[in-house]
């Protein structure tokens, strides 16, 4: 059954309970009511004291019900002497004689008298002994009144489940409406692989909310699609030249029956090179494809004992760089090895811009990474751009890389959080700060 559908018969049917129940309590009030007035206009009348004689009783007034029609006296032995204006006897069972007899109390009773409805009242007559009087006055007017309620009644439930299906298709075709917008964008998605379609938020309830995050999702799609076909598009054009280099000193090599002894080394060095540089550059293509993926296992990482172990391996690499380092316990959550591929990567910048005998100056703490090198410093040009996929300012472009290294690192500062930022040292030199959300135990302290 249709979502629509189900709504609809879910209002109806919880309009139709709510209005049934109140049909039935108003129906037993209106009931008790009438006849609680019957029952006390028979209590008064058994209360009324007989005339001389003691051959009948006064009429009531007419606010108190007016005269009685059936109104009799049973004797202990089941003799019956009637008095009202129906000159017609009641029914006499054994609880009216025990009544008669002092032996019962008082009830109640509905009796059907010659084909009438009639409410009756016996109780111990207060006069004489040994004597029980019944009152009767007919319900034929309390039955009717009754009858048209329930008329009435069921019209009003009747009434009150055609609304309610109408108020319900009408409020679960507005309720629906969105879900029917998320439905059609995604079976267009599906069909024409357009992700440009939107969805229209109108409201500002749930269903308005799950239409706000489909355009997130849509908006998040299109971004990494769009993002992947870009990085395809750099990679093919980065890719394109070291491979067409490669290719050309192949194809010489092949044909180096002539060649002299020192070209075909240069060759060779030069395709050795061709290839490394081939080979860093697939490595940052597949660690900024994998950084696009969701993170899914975190750790609580120690940022200082990462930055320790990242700052040895730069002095192994880079023997002619000094690495200065002060390091505060912090604590990140995040995923280890991108990290330290961040911090490598800022390492290994700073080494590739200083000079021989160069410092380098490293800080890792519960403010976040600082790496600053005593370099040339960044052109001014450069900053809007340092950390684009591919861009390589004017001072790098002579030195060896992809142009992806810093790209990486401020994919992983955004992917814990954090961000990045250049700027040039005062002094001379180029600075690097990663901010990531930290915390610093206490007691904890280590430099390097």
């Amino acid at each position: 059954m249709p979502l629509r559908r189900r709504l609809t018969v879910a209002a109806a049917v919880a309009v139709a309970v709510a209005v049934a129940l109140a049909c039935f309590v108003a129906y037993l009030a209106v009931r008790g009511e009438l006849i609680s007035q019957v029952d006390e206009a028979l209590t008064a009348q058994v209360s009324v004291p007989p005339r001389p004689g003691g051959r009948r009783f006064p009429a009531l007034s007419a606010r108190n019900g007016g005269p009685t029609p059936y109104i009799q006296r049973v004797a202990a032995d089941g003799s019956i002497g009637t008095f009202g204006s129906e000159d017609t006897e009641l029914p006499v069972d054994s609880r009216t004689l025990a009544v008669a007899a002092g032996t019962g109390g008082s009830f109640f009773t509905d009796m059907d008298v010659n084909g009438t409805h009639v409410r009756v009242l016996t109780a111990p007559d207060p006069y004489f002994e040994s004597t029980a009087v019944q009152v009767g006055r007919s319900l034929d007017s309390t039955d009717g009144v009754l009858s048209r309620l329930r008329v009435i009644l069921l019209l009003v439930c009747l009434g009150g489940v055609a609304l309610a299906v109408a108020l319900g298709r009408l409020v679960s075709r507005n309720v629906v409406a969105p879900i029917v917008a998320v439905t059609e964008a995604a079976r267009h998605i599906a069909a024409t692989e357009d992700l440009g379609r939107r969805i229209a938020v109108t409201s500002q309830d749930e269903v308005g909310e799950l239409a706000q995050h489909f355009n997130a999702m849509l908006d998040t799609l299109e971004g990494s699609i769009a993002s992947q076909r870009q990085l395809v598009a750099d990679a093919s054009h980065e890719l394109r030249t070291p491979i067409t280099s490669l290719r050309t000193n192949i194809e010489v090599l092949a044909e180096s029956d002539g060649l002299a002894r020192e070209e075909r080394e240069r060759l060779l060095e030069d395709v050795e090179e061709q290839v490394a540089e081939l080979g860093a550059l697939v490595t940052d293509l597949i660690e900024l494809g994998r950084g696009d993926e969701p993170r899914r296992e975190t750790e609580d990482v120690r940022l200082d004992e990462l930055v320790e172990e990242a700052v040895a391996r730069a002095r192994r690499h880079a023997p002619r760089v000094r690495f200065e380092s002060q390091l505060e316990p912090a604590v990140v959550e995040g995923t280890r090895e991108r990290l330290a591929r961040a911090v490598n990567n800022l390492l290994d910048n700073a080494a590739t811009h200083s000079q021989p005998g160069g410092l380098v100056e490293v800080y890792a703490g519960a403010e976040g990474l600082r790496v600053r090198d005593h370099g040339d410093g960044i052109d001014e040009a450069d900053l809007p751009y340092l950390f684009d996929r591919f861009y390589r300012g004017a001072s790098a472009r002579r030195r060896p890389g992809s142009g992806l290294g810093l790209a990486i690192v401020r994919q992983v500062a955004e992917q814990h959080g954090g961000s990045v930022r250049a700027a040039n040292a005062p002094g001379g030199g180029a600075e690097f700060t990663v901010t990531l959300p930290v915390v610093a135990p206490a007691g904890l302290w280590a430099a390097g």
